[in-house]
């Protein structure tokens, strides 16, 4: 038996916007449901809220998976102060991530080689979302 463990986004009605900008970051696919999609007895949901996402979720390329909903205004937004952090030994990709989600964002620690040897990075993106990209320095 295998297990999965993710991040899911909160937003403040920005999802689909986010979701997307995310997916072209990550590629793969992408599905969203709004809450007109999946009705729910008895919802609180307001009719306009209607197009908003309930969720989505990206399976993105390199076994990214990211999911992400809008939070419906009867309850309480509280933005995440949790990073994400993406690392591995491809150096590439892990460049080609960060770029794209410094577009628009602000970088707290640039990528660059880190006293520990790896290439390291902080960014928070577009959407108020930190990141931390890690590429392992070459073995050897």
């Amino acid at each position: 038996m295998s297990v999965t463990l993710n991040p899911y986004l909160s937003f403040n009605g920005n999802a689909r916007e986010a979701l997307e900008f995310y997916h072209s970051v990550f590629g793969g696919e992408l599905n969203i449901s709004t809450f007109a999609d999946i009705p729910m007895p008895d919802s609180e949901v307001s009719a306009d809220e209607a197009d908003k996402v309930m969720h989505g979720m990206i399976t993105g390329d390199n076994d990214v998976t990211l999911m992400a909903a809008d939070v419906p205004s009867h309850m309480e937004f509280q933005p995440s102060t949790t990073s994400l952090s993406l690392s591995g030994e491809d150096a590439d990709t892990l460049s080609g991530f960060w770029d794209r989600l410094s577009d628009g964002g602000t970088v707290g620690v640039p990528l660059a080689q880190a006293p520990w040897g790896d290439t390291f990075g902080m960014v928070t993106d577009r959407f108020g979302v930190p990141w931390m990209v890690n590429i392992a320095a070459p073995a050897g």
